[in-house]
C-alpha cells in the first residue's frame, strides 16, 4: 500500500502587492471517509464473527472507552494505542483565582502505539506532480528518512513562554497556559477492555 499525494504548481501571494510566485504545493490525492457500518463488515469478514456480533462489541467498545476515559483513564484502543481526555487552560499564581473559566479548551488525546507508528513509517508516498496547466510532469515515490511526528512531545522546549512536559503527560506553558491529560500513553484502569 502506498499513500497517494499530489504536488501541484499554485500562485501564492504573500502580500496583496506582490505579483506572486509558483510554487509546487502537496496535498493528498485520494482520502476518503470510511463509514461505520463498511468498517464493521470488513472487520467481520477478518474475524469471522457476523455482523451483528461485531457491531455489538463495536458498539460496547464505544461505550466502555467513553466511561472510562471520563473517568481519568488512559484506554487502550486495540491495535491503534491510547486515548484520553485532557485540557487546556490559564495558570494563575493565587489560589483564590483558580475558576472553571481557567479552562480555554478540552481536549481528545490519541497516542499510537509502536506498531502503528511502524506501519506508517514502512508506507511509501508516491507523489504526482501537476504543472500550472493540470498536466502530470513528474511521478516520486518517497525516499524521506520517513520520520513519524510525535504529538506528545511537538512542544518539548522548555523556558519562559515555551511548552515543555509535566509529569502528567500535558505540558504547562510558562508564559500562561498549562495543558493537563493523565498518564503520558499509559493505560490506567483500561487493561481490562474486552475481558470479564
Amino acid at each position: 500500500m502506498a499513500m497517494k499525494v499530489k504536488a501541484v504548481e499554485k500562485l501564492l501571494k504573500f502580500d496583496k502587492n506582490s505579483a506572486g510566485v509558483y510554487r509546487y504545493v502537496m496535498s493528498p490525492e485520494m482520502y476518503s471517509s470510511l463509514n461505520q457500518k463498511k468498517v464493521i463488515k470488513e472487520a467481520a469478514l477478518r474475524s469471522g464473527v457476523s455482523q451483528g456480533v461485531m457491531q455489538a462489541c463495536w458498539d460496547a467498545a464505544g461505550e466502555v472507552i467513553k466511561a472510562w476515559a471520563t473517568e481519568g483513564h488512559s484506554v487502550a484502543l486495540p491495535g491503534l494505542g491510547t486515548m484520553r481526555f485532557g485540557l487546556r487552560s490559564k495558570s494563575v499564581e493565587d489560589v483564590n483565582k483558580v475558576k472553571s473559566n481557567l479552562i480555554t479548551s478540552r481536549r481528545i488525546i490519541f497516542t499510537p502505539d509502536t506498531d502503528l507508528k511502524d506501519e506508517l513509517k514502512n508506507t511509501s508516498v508516491v507523489i504526482t506532480c501537476y504543472d500550472r496547466d493540470g498536466k502530470e510532469v513528474k511521478r516520486v515515490t518517497s525516499d524521506d528518512d520517513a520520520e513519524i511526528e510525535d504529538n506528545e512531545n511537538e512542544n518539548g522546549s522548555t523556558g519562559n513562554g515555551e511548552n515543555g512536559s509535566t509529569e502528567n503527560g500535558g505540558s504547562q506553558n510558562q508564559g500562561g497556559n498549562s495543558n493537563t491529560g493523565g498518564d503520558n500513553g499509559g493505560n490506567s484502569g483500561g487493561g481490562n477492555l474486552g475481558q470479564n
